[in-house]
């Protein structure tokens, strides 16, 4: 999706990915074959561009660091990817600069987990989370009570305290180099109840004005402490009592901004080249209320992927299907996602489950 906005504005955008079969090959202007986690690969594919930008956070940071030392321009920066990679030391960040997050406390191993606890036993319930390399549900564990931390990671972590929210919300905001920041509009996250991951979205979130103000600045300030060059997809929690923290970030298109696409003035992937380019950012305004549904593979199903429901998903007005390309399915796999425009709010949900009753993805025989 950022290619295609590339696209548009005829950049000559070349990608490394580690997947032969990457579904942007085809768009690219080169692709190149290689680990995104390999110095030497990230190295040289480094030399061959004017400008590097990322589109997963797990990539080499020391080969990032040698380009930018040589004068290669990389946004969002190589400092700030090295505090996200690692949620121990993004959680630090956020209490040195003030920014509002649940409560933690650092971990090495399985065996520290009880050890806290028994110094803490009304931290629970809490989250164990991998310091690195966790995303999409993985590398999060829920530990409820002191049974549980058998689940506990064996491995350098953060326990955090869990937080009785009201709504999970999202902020993206832009950046460029001029410092010129916007915001999009907060969007709602609905979560799956087993995967930890996003189910349904819906734009703009149904929260006052109070707590959508509170939510907008928390994330500009977020954006601002880290001095970031292109996007900031900011997660939040709205708790009990009203106030809005800091979850996770993730400095670049997000899930919480696929919707832009078709609901927004400017989506959140034109926004990017916008920021890292250092042009002058666009107009997020809302254009309509919108949901977001995630396509994902259906329990019990690996293989080659088909998509039952296509036509009858077709006939629904302000219906927007967006395939992501991935031949295989598996449980639970991003495949793709299902925008739904409406001007009525209170009907986005309804039309979202139709919409999430409609289309399947399952495994052909």
């Amino acid at each position: 999706m950022l290619l295609q906005a590339g696209i548009d504005w005829n950049l000559t955008v070349h990608i490394l990915d580690p997947d032969a079969e990457a579904p942007c090959r085809h768009l690219a202007t080169s692709f190149t074959q290689g680990a995104l986690t390999d110095y030497d690969t990230v190295y040289q594919f480094g030399q061959t561009v004017d400008l590097l930008t990322i589109e997963i956070e797990r990539v080499n940071v020391d080969a990032l660091e040698a380009l930018e030392r040589e004068g290669k321009r990389i946004f969002p920066q190589p400092s700030v990817i090295r505090i996200i990679q690692d949620k121990r030391v993004q959680k630090q960040f956020y209490r040195q600069h003030n920014l509002p997050t649940a409560d933690f406390i650092l971990t090495e191993n399985r065996a520290d987990v009880p050890q806290v606890l028994a110094q803490k036993p009304d931290f629970l319930p809490a989250f164990h989370k991998l310091g690195r390399d966790g995303y999409d549900g993985r590398g999060v564990q829920r530990i409820a009570t002191s049974e549980d931390v058998e689940k506990a990671f064996d491995a350098p972590g953060v326990l955090e305290k869990a937080i009785d929210f009201e709504k999970e919300l999202a902020v993206i905001v832009a950046r460029n180099e001029q410092g010129q920041t916007a915001t999009f509009p907060t969007v709602e996250m609905v979560f799956h109840p087993e995967q930890n991951l996003v189910e349904y979205l819906f734009a703009p979130a149904a929260i006052s004005e109070t707590v959508d103000q509170q939510a907008q600045d928390v994330a500009r300030k977020t954006a601002e402490a880290f001095g970031i060059v292109g996007l900031l997809a900011v997660e939040l929690f709205l708790t009990k009592d009203g106030q809005v923290i800091v979850n996770e970030v993730a400095p670049r298109p997000h899930n919480s901004g696929h919707h832009t696409i078709r609901a927004n003035v400017t989506s959140q992937f034109e926004q990017h080249w916008r920021a890292i380019l250092n042009l002058p950012l666009g107009d997020t305004s809302i254009l309509t209320p919108a949901a977001m549904i995630n396509l994902l593979g259906e329990p019990g199903h690996s293989g080659p992927a088909q998509y039952e429901g296509m036509e009858a998903l077709l006939a629904m007005p302000g219906v927007f299907p967006f395939l992501y390309g991935k031949k295989i399915t598996r449980p639970f796999r991003k495949m793709g996602h299902i925008t739904v425009i409406s001007p009525d709010v209170n009907g986005l949900k309804a039309k979202a489950d139709a919409v999430k009753e409609t289309i399947k993805v399952k495994s052909k025989g």
